[in-house]
Formats: C-alpha cells, structure tokens, sequence
C-alpha cells in the first residue's frame, strides 16, 4: 500500500539535494533549495516531519573585520544535513557558502556555532564524541562536546567526493578514509586517540563506499567498479567476508549500510537492484550433515578452484545476495539502510525523486523484498510551484575556485568571547559549564534528551 497514490516515474524531485539517515536510523534528513528537513522514521505507516527549516548564518559585512558580525545570510540549498542520533543537534552545510559548517539546536532554532574552512566542505560525520568534517585533500577532526579542533590530516589523498566513514560506536570513534586516489586503499585512523591504526588493501580500484557497523567492529567497501563488495575486521583489517554484486556491468554504489547486529549488509547503486547481503559464516561440518547435490558441486567447485586462475578462484568464493529490491527506477541518486521497524527488520530507500520506500525484509530465507509502503518527502503543492518555476531562469552563484590545501586549520567564522561553548559530560566527572580537557571522554553513553542537552547551547551572540 501507498500513502498516496502518485504515479511512478524516474525523475528527480527539483527540490530534492541530499537525504541521509542518522546513527541508529530512527530519522531521516533531507537537504533541499529550500533549507532541511527531519523525519522520524519509527513507524511504517506514516513519515512524521519533526523539523522544517531554512538555516541562517551570520557573517561580518567586512570579511577582514570581526566587530561587525549581525549580518544574517540565507542559506538555501542545503546539500549537507546530518543529525545527531535523536538529539536537537544538526550540522548543515550551504550551496550558498559551501566553506562554512553551521551546527544547529533546531527545536530552540539557535545557532550553536559554526566553523570555515580553507576549501569546500565535501562531508560531515559525527557520533557522540567527535565530528569529522572531509575535504577534498584534508580531514578535520572536532571534539563534539566543545566543538574544538583537535586534528587536522593535511595533504591526504585527492578525495573529490568526501569519501569517509566515522564509527557510531564514540568509545573507539574509529575514522576511514581512502588512502590513495589510484587504488582501494583504505587508512583506518583512532579518532580519540589521534594515531593510525592500520591501512588496508582492499581493492584495485578507488574506492567508491565505506561503512562500519554500530560497534566499529566491521568495515565493509566497495571499489569504483562496484562489482565486488568486502568487509574486513577493524582494527586488524583481516578480510571477513567478500560479496560479488555481480559481473556484467559496472555500477556507482552510492550507499553501503550495516543492520544494527551487523547481520546483514545492503547496497544501492546507480542501478534499479538494492542488494542485501548476509554475513554467514559457512561451516565444513554442516555440509557433511546435509550431503546434498548442490553441497557436492560445491565441494567440486572448491576442489576445482585451486588449479584455476586467482582471479577465477575468487570469484567461486564469492557470496551473492540474499536478498534483492527492484527499484522502479534507473540512475536516480538513491541511500539505503537496514532498520527494526516495529520489531520487524525493514529496508529503507530515500531516493532523489522525492519519496521514501520502505520494504520488508525475510531474515530466514531472503529473495525479493516486497514494498510496502511509499512516503512523500515533498506536499504536491511544493511540487506544483516547482513546476511553474521550471521555465524560470535560476541565477546560479558562482563556486568558489579551488586552491590548494596549505598548512591552515579550521578558523571559528566568529570570534571567541567570555561565553565560548563549554563541554558537558554526564558521567559525573564535570559539571555543565566546566570546560572539558581535549582529550578527556565521556565513559558512558551521553544522553540526548533535551532535559540534559548534548551539546549544551552557547550563549554567545553571532
């Protein structure tokens, strides 16, 4: 069933820019021309949007003068939206400044800071004990309870998508990121202890995806070409599991997503097909219980493999999927994710024609999932004034030219004063107020209710 019944097609919605989920996939944030919006994503039936906003900055008249700083920008077309778990924090980045990261506590609509950097943002990353913001040839690494800069990774590889993947797990924050532009090279970095941890070989190709599951345990990626999906150990960055998403053609994967026990993983692309793998380890004594036909060809298959060619051999040990979505429609910017809704395990796709799919998912025997419902992320009305402005001329600004990455860091857009943001811990070791060291962390969880914000809100006036 559809929450409304609107005719299929393969075209994008003209207001839609980017959409993703947060940490547990309980919310989905959309990035449009218009500002950002937020729905809660807990139920099947109906799409709550808890938040619609268009977020303002702040800046001097004079870029070189910071006693003059009460002058408010609109920020429409917002193309970066990432929320913090269930919590009234939202990191949004602007077309319309594309240098600047804005941090929000949207149900107060107060601006908790924001941060310019020396090129364009390209992603935004964050969990409950730091934010990561990527550009193209550097990588920022924040202290989310005081939003100080604590790293900056200068010259990284040439990164022009924003490829990276931060744990949500904040007691080991682990950091991917690609650690060649010629090849699948993948550099693990400790975010809270600021060191690398390993580097992993693992693919020919660039990478194209990287995700980790919910305890920072598992990383799985996939290459340029797409074909082949694998997930390693972290930190050991021994290869676990290997996928092969097929062998005809080669396709863009936009989106790699774990399920909360890291059971299964799902993969969209550039394609109609969502791919949804199980990871299983296969036992030699269970085939030897149940000698059927297809356990003998295996056997024989394996046998076989060692006389043929490497390239040959892995692919005979390559998994495919246990479950498959066919989407109805081709070469649309799509995200996917694995979620618990009402105790039962669904798929998730937020496409860019403007609508939210939801599917069921057979944990036991896979195969085709099925639909069973379709929300709007856009009121018809919206669509029909997109419409009337279609023959419009849109004045498009100009993007700031690229420049090399010297040794610059983050530079706060406005000045420190008396009222700088303070940390907040809720594990008794501080008090809100006390400003926390850099490298001091939270033991516990940290709550995100609004009775006990995280962050707390700055006072300090823009």
């Amino acid at each position: 069933m559809e929450s409304q019944d609107v005719p299929d097609g393969p075209e994008p919605h003209r207001g839609f820019i980017c959409a993703s989920f947060n940490q547990d996939t309980t919310s989905l944030s959309v990035g449009t021309k218009t500002g950002y919006r937020l729905f809660s994503v807990t139920a099947v039936d109906k799409l709550d949007c808890i938040h619609e906003g268009a977020p303002i900055a702040f800046q001097s008249k004079s870029m070189q003068s910071v006693s003059n700083l009460s002058f408010p920008v609109e920020c429409p077309d917002v193309y970066i939206v990432e929320r913090l778990f269930s919590s009234s924090l939202v990191v949004v980045v602007s077309l319309s400044m594309p240098r600047r990261m804005n941090v929000y506590h949207f149900k107060k609509g107060t601006e908790i800071c924001n941060y310019s950097y020396s090129n364009n943002i390209l992603s935004v990353r964050l969990n409950r004990q730091r934010l990561v913001v990527c550009l193209e040839e550097s990588i920022y690494i924040h202290n989310i309870k005081d939003m100080k800069l604590l790293k900056t990774l200068l010259n990284t590889p040439t990164n022009p998508s924003g490829l990276c993947a931060l744990s949500v797990n904040h007691s080991n924050s682990y950091l991917a990121y690609p650690g060649s532009a010629t090849i699948g090279e993948i550099t693990v970095y400790d975010a809270n202890n600021l060191s690398t941890l390993t580097l992993i070989q693992a693919h020919d190709s660039p990478l194209a995806a990287l995700t980790f599951n919910a305890s920072g345990t598992k990383l799985a990626s996939a290459s340029e070409k797409g074909t082949v999906i694998r997930v390693f150990s972290v930190p050991e960055g021994q290869r676990l599991f290997e996928f092969r998403r097929g062998m005809k053609r080669y396709v863009s994967i936009s989106s790699l997503s774990f399920s909360a026990d890291a059971q299964f993983l799902c993969a969209s692309s550039n394609t109609e097909t969502v791919h949804i793998f199980k990871l299983e380890q296969h036992s030699p004594s269970q085939d030897e219980e149940s000698p059927t036909w297809s356990a003998y060809v295996g056997k024989m298959f394996t046998a076989a493999s060692t006389y043929l060619p490497t390239q040959v051999s892995d692919m005979m040990h390559q998994d495919r999927a246990f479950a498959t979505v066919r989407l109805n429609m081709f070469g649309l910017k799509n995200i996917c994710a694995l979620a618990t809704i009402q105790k039962l395990p669904r798929l998730l796709v937020a496409s860019s024609d403007g609508f939210l799919y939801i599917y069921n998912v057979d944990p036991q025997d896979g195969g085709e999932c099925v639909l069973v419902q379709k929300h709007r992320l856009f009121d018809s009305s919206e669509e029909q004034v997109e419409q009337s402005e279609e023959d419009k001329p849109e004045d498009v600004s100009p993007q700031p030219a690229s420049q090399s990455y010297a040794a610059t860091v983050a530079l706060p857009s406005t000045p420190p004063s008396s009222t700088t943001l303070m940390g907040y811990s809720e594990d008794g070791g501080a008090q809100k107020g006390e400003v926390i060291p850099e490298h001091e962390f939270a033991e516990g969880p940290v709550c995100l209710d609004d009775e006990n914000e995280f962050p707390p809100v700055s006072n300090q006036s823009n």
